[in-house]
């Protein structure tokens, strides 16, 4: 039973959690098994090689945890660090907030740098730090590559070549949660030595996976490193995983074969079209988001997000408001405002198994949500930016052609 029921169905537009493609859902609707028994190993071994891919990886070690995205924060730092130890690490918004937090309360030496929020990591500030460590102190720099809260994505192979400049020895720990499936990502190319995601974002599941990718250099950190881990340890994995039975305590079942389904469908799409169809929903709601003479809260180009876009509203109208109208009106459920910027932006998520008509919809929503809230927008005029673009760039579907 609903806890309140509308008709049809809610238009889901908040940054995680995202829709569920049915498949998946049939992919889930199942008893649960004996994952001792010879078919779960054998599962679990191909879905270990082809998380691989959404990492673009060859050389990465993956980890599926039952857990959500904070749970491997916590494993990307307690198996390579040790307390004591210094951090960089960029404040940029709630999410990148909250994963300092937690190094903090691992008790790590964490040098913040601070930016405004709506703007990416201050990447000069890294280098001067870096250039300034001829001690080599700072043991790793961890980055969030698309922090939510104000829509900014942050250029992580001009990280890679600021440690590389410096020939700075600092494992490099990356926050993919919503960017991984999504946007452009390439662990070993860009030298990432921990990367992680969630399932309920860009891999369209529910939440309760953690997937932690490590390199051969974070397993050889963790070696030594001497931070209490115990559900998150990554030797207890590694330990099954040579038995071959991979699992040192209980997996939920329904979520592996419901991500084995997730990844069918984001092979058979094509990761980069994948990529490519995000580009696209994005830069079709900035042009609605323009239309309607708002802002986007992320200050740069170069930093827009193609998962979320934050909407900078006027100081006369309360952006909880329009989030809450949303939901009670139209079935429409969009993010709130975030920390600083509560009250001051509302945030429309387009990641995940979405298409262009589902974006079209929320927009068309978002409008009618405006007018009543007292914003003066003429009602189809970013529905009708969208529609242009999106009519001029969406391709054939493959499998219909």
């Amino acid at each position: 039973m609903d806890y309140s029921y509308a008709p049809g169905r809610n238009h889901l537009f908040v940054p995680g959690p995202v829709n569920i493609p049915e498949q998946v859902t049939r992919a889930m609707n199942r008893n649960n098994e004996d994952y001792r028994s010879p078919a779960v190993p054998a599962m679990t071994k191909t879905l270990l090689e082809d998380v691989k891919k959404i990492f673009k990886t060859t050389i990465g070690t993956p980890f599926m945890f039952p857990t959500t995205g904070t749970g491997a924060w916590e494993s990307a730092l307690t198996n390579t660090l040790s307390p004591g130890d210094r951090t960089v690490s960029f404040l940029l918004g709630q999410f990148s907030l909250l994963w300092i937090d937690q190094q903090q309360r691992l008790k790590f030496n964490v040098d913040v740098v601070e930016s405004e929020w709506g703007q990416g990591a201050n990447l000069e500030i890294l280098a001067s730090k870096l250039a300034a460590d001829t001690d080599h102190t700072i043991k790793a720099v961890c980055i969030v590559h698309n922090e939510t809260a104000t829509g900014v994505t942050n250029n992580l192979a001009a990280v890679r070549d600021i440690l590389d400049h410096y020939k700075h020895p600092a494992l490099f720990l990356v926050d993919g949660v919503s960017s991984i499936c999504a946007l452009d990502f390439r662990m070993d190319e860009w030298g990432i030595d921990v990367a992680l995601t969630g399932s309920q974002k860009a891999l369209s599941l529910p939440t309760g996976m953690g997937i932690v990718c490590a390199s051969p250099k974070a397993l050889e950190a963790s070696k030594t490193a001497k931070s209490v881990r115990v559900f998150f340890d990554w030797n207890d994995y590694l330990k099954f995983y040579k038995i071959g039975t991979y699992w040192p305590y209980t997996p939920s079942i329904q979520l592996l074969y419901g991500l084995r389904a997730a990844l069918d469908l984001i092979f058979e799409e094509g990761l980069d079209n994948v990529i490519a169809r995000h580009t696209r929903l994005a830069k079709a709601t900035r042009l609605a988001v323009e239309a309607w003479g708002l802002k986007n809260c992320t200050q740069k180009e170069e930093w827009f997000s193609d998962t979320v876009t934050a909407v900078v509203v006027p100081p006369y109208i309360d952006s909880a408001e329009i989030v809450r109208r949303g939901w009670k009106r139209y079935n429409l459920s969009l993010g709130l405002g975030l920390n600083k910027v509560a009250g001051k932006v509302f945030r429309i998520g387009h990641l995940g198994n979405l298409n262009e008509l589902q974006l079209l919809g929320c927009l068309a929503g978002v409008e009618m949500i405006l007018k009543d809230v007292g914003y003066p927008v003429k009602l189809g005029i970013g529905v009708a930016a969208a529609s242009a673009f999106l009519q001029n760039t969406i391709p054939m579907i493959p499998s219909r052609i």
